[in-house]
């Protein structure tokens, strides 16, 4: 007797869907955190989970999460540390570990805006093609609207190439639109730990990310409306009253504190930078004291620059007023 014809294999050659986890970060968002909470629950890429950090709100934020989850959604809200929002964020990523899945990506999230239903797939599909242990991170344009999302403008052109040499002196990496591949994922979690202070979470994953050699990348496709009112954070950085704004910071000392705090934070995670990467923040450590000459000559050397050429002269100027 014959035995039973043995039948071909079939093999899927779909890649499952990687999932996304979205950190987000609360503190008394009930007037617009519903509306977030909608649009990406009608995210077009539907593997994703939640994980929150509420930092003390007295509103009714906790309530509107609690009504999310009961609609089946994956949320998690655990304790902030009430220390401000860059903390808060903070705390999100050393405490992402145990809620990520082996490939997993991690996206970061406000509590004001209102996503697009491509937000995470654009960013995914950006990625794509990158190892998934290289460390890569896509960060989108955005529009940028009222409190009613109306009057809608595209955000600040970012010509330039981002990379370690632009991070230094420039965050472009707005945080409600960053993603970071597996890769980052691991990397900024442990990072996370390594910093007593950040000025901001999206600029510190800007800078570990690409002082470790990793990739980051800029996609011109607008992924979400941001909304802009008298409670936001960090406004819009675009327009003159924007450059206006930065030029006062200049001038006050408030670029040079954030350099200060920017550089404390790389030194505690210096080991993670690639050698070129160590010599461009040393050089950059030494374009912001000694004279006038060294301090020119090390900044020429550091070849730090930012999005326009105007903003790349006013580095000089600063460094020649000692406001770098």
């Amino acid at each position: 007797m014959r035995p039973p014809a043995r039948l071909p294999q079939i093999v899927s050659s779909e890649v499952p869907e990687p999932h996304v986890l979205i950190l987000l970060a609360v503190r008394n968002g009930a007037r617009h955190l519903a509306a977030q909470l909608d649009s990406i629950a009608a995210q077009e890429h539907r593997r994703w989970s939640l994980l929150v950090s509420d930092d003390g709100s007295d509103d009714e934020s906790l309530q509107i999460l609690t009504d999310f989850a009961r609609c089946g959604h994956d949320v998690t809200v655990l304790e902030g540390p009430c220390l401000g929002p860059a903390e808060n964020f903070m705390s999100l990523f050393r405490r992402a570990a145990p809620f990520l899945t082996p490939g997993s990506f991690i996206a970061t999230c406000d509590q004001d805006d209102v996503w697009f239903p491509s937000r995470l797939r654009f960013g995914i599909e950006r990625l794509q093609g990158i190892a998934a242990d290289h460390p890569a991170m896509v960060f989108h344009k955005t529009l940028i609207t009222d409190e009613a999302l109306q009057n809608p403008r595209p955000s600040a052109p970012r010509p330039r190439k981002p990379g370690f040499r632009n991070a230094l002196v420039q965050n472009i990496a707005a945080g409600n639109t960053i993603l970071l591949n597996a890769g980052a994922s691991a990397l900024i979690c442990s990072a996370a730990a390594e910093p007593d202070c950040v000025v901001m979470h999206d600029w510190w994953s800007y800078l570990i990310v690409t002082g470790a050699g990793g990739t980051a990348l800029q996609d011109d496709r607008p992924v979400l409306f941001y909304r802009q009112h008298g409670r936001n954070e960090v406004g819009a950085n675009d327009g003159l009253r924007a450059r206006l704004r930065r030029v006062s910071m200049v001038y006050a000392g408030t670029f040079r504190a954030w350099n200060d705090i920017n550089l404390q934070a790389l030194t505690r995670s210096a080991h993670r930078l690639t050698p070129e990467h160590r010599a461009t923040l040393a050089l950059f450590a030494a374009a912001r004291r000694g004279g006038l000459g060294a301090r020119f000559a090390a900044l020429w050397r550091a070849r730090l620059y930012r999005q326009s050429g105007f903003s790349t002269l006013a580095l000089w100027v600063a460094a020649g007023f000692r406001r770098l």
